[in-house]
C-alpha cells in the first residue's frame, strides 16, 4: 500500500489525544529499566556478548529473520549523509549504515543498550562515524542538539514509548525539505496481534492494546507497546506526505527450536507455497513499515 499525500485533518488531535490515554500511568523510567534489563536482540548469539563472534551472530540472525530490513532501511543510499537514528538498541542497524558510509547519531533510552552499541562500534572500526546518546524520543532536544539531518530512522521504537506524538514532535525538528523519515511500528491487523488476542487475551477486542503490551516481545512484560492501523498511521504523521507504506513479516518458526538456535517451520507454514506465505505476510505482518517526508 502507498500514500502519497500530505495528512491534515480535524481527527488528528483527537487520535493523537486518546492513543496517549491507553497507557495512562507508565513512566518513561519504567520503560527504560524495562530495555536495560533486557536489550533488544541481546540473545541473538550464544557467544560472549561484545566479542566480533557475538556481533556477527547477532547481525546473521536479525536479518535472516527479518530479511524486509535491509530493503527497507536502504544502507547504500545514505553514503555521505547524516542519520539520525532513533532507538538504535544494540546497534545492527546503526553499525550497517556506518559501514555504509553514512554520519550516524544513534540514540536510545536504554544504557545498557548504547554499552553495548558502543563496543560494536569499536570492534568494527566505526567509532569515528557514530554518536551515541542516552536521550529519551519524547524530549530529545533536551540531549541532541537540534539540527537538520537527511534520514531519521526508528525501527520498531515509537510503539514502546508512552506518547508517540511527542515523539514525532520531535522527530519533526530534525528534518528539513528533503529529509527522509522511516519507521516501523507494530500492525494491529496482523497474525500475531490476533494470535496473542485469542491466546492471551482469550478474545477480549477491548483489552487488545494492554494484552498486546504484555506479551508483543520476547521477554514478557513489555510496559508500552501500540499497535496501528494505516490510518492511525496517517494521523500520527499529521504533515508529512507519506511515501509508501508496506506490511511485513510473519514469524514462521517454532519458538522452542528458535530459542537453540534452530530454524523448523511450524507445520502449517512449512506447508504453505512461498506465494501464499508472502501475500499473507504483506497483508497481515507485524511490521507496519512507514517512509515519509516533510
Amino acid at each position: 500500500m502507498t500514500r502519497n499525500s500530505a495528512f491534515s485533518t480535524p481527527g488528528t488531535l483527537c487520535f493523537n489525544t486518546c492513543v496517549a490515554r491507553l497507557f495512562p500511568d507508565i513512566s518513561i523510567t519504567s520503560v527504560a529499566e524495562y530495555w536495560n534489563a533486557r536489550p533488544c536482540n541481546v540473545r541473538h548469539s550464544p557467544r560472549e556478548v561484545g566479542t566480533r563472534e557475538y556481533f556477527d551472530e547477532v547481525e546473521a540472525r536479525k536479518y535472516f529473520v527479518e530479511p524486509h530490513i535491509p530493503q527497507f532501511a536502504e544502507f547504500p543510499r545514505w553514503n555521505g549523509k547524516r542519520v539520525l537514528e532513533i532507538g538504535c538498541g544494540i546497534g545492527t542497524d546503526t553499525i550497517n549504515f556506518a559501514r555504509h558510509g553514512a554520519r550516524v547519531t544513534a540514540v536510545d533510552l536504554s544504557e545498557r543498550s548504547v554499552e553495548i552499541a558502543r563496543k560494536r562500534a569499536r570492534v568494527y572500526g566505526l567509532e569515528q562515524q557514530i554518536t551515541f546518546y542516552v536521550a529519551d524520543a519524547e524530549a530529545l532536544s533536551r540531549t541532541v542538539s537540534v539540527e537538520p539531518y537527511d534520514l531519521v530512522y526508528s525501527f520498531g521504537v515509537l510503539h514502546h514509548t508512552p506518547r508517540p506524538p511527542r515523539a514525532v514532535e520531535q522527530i519533526r525538528r530534525y528534518m528539513r525539505p528533503g529529509s527522509t523519515l522511516k519507521i516501523m511500528v507494530y500492525h494491529r491487523r496482523s497474525t500475531k496481534a490476533m494470535g496473542i488476542l485469542l491466546w492471551h487475551g482469550k478474545g477480549r477486542v477491548w483489552d487488545l492494546d494492554r494484552v498486546v503490551a504484555q506479551y508483543s516481545e520476547a521477554e514478557m512484560g513489555c510496559p508500552v507497546t501500540y499497535t496501528y492501523l494505516p490510518r492511525e498511521i496517517e494521523s500520527l504523521l499529521w504533515g508529512f506526505r507519506i511515501r509508501k507504506m508496506s506490511v511485513e513479516h510473519i514469524f514462521p518458526y517454532r519458538v522452542s527450536d528458535y530459542v537453540r538456535y534452530r530454524y523448523h517451520r511450524v507445520w502449517y507454514y512449512r506447508l504453505m507455497p512461498d506465494a501464499v506465505f508472502r501475500w499473507l505476510e504483506s497483508h497481515f505482518g507485524w511490521h507496519l513499515c512507514v517512509t515519509a517526508e516533510v
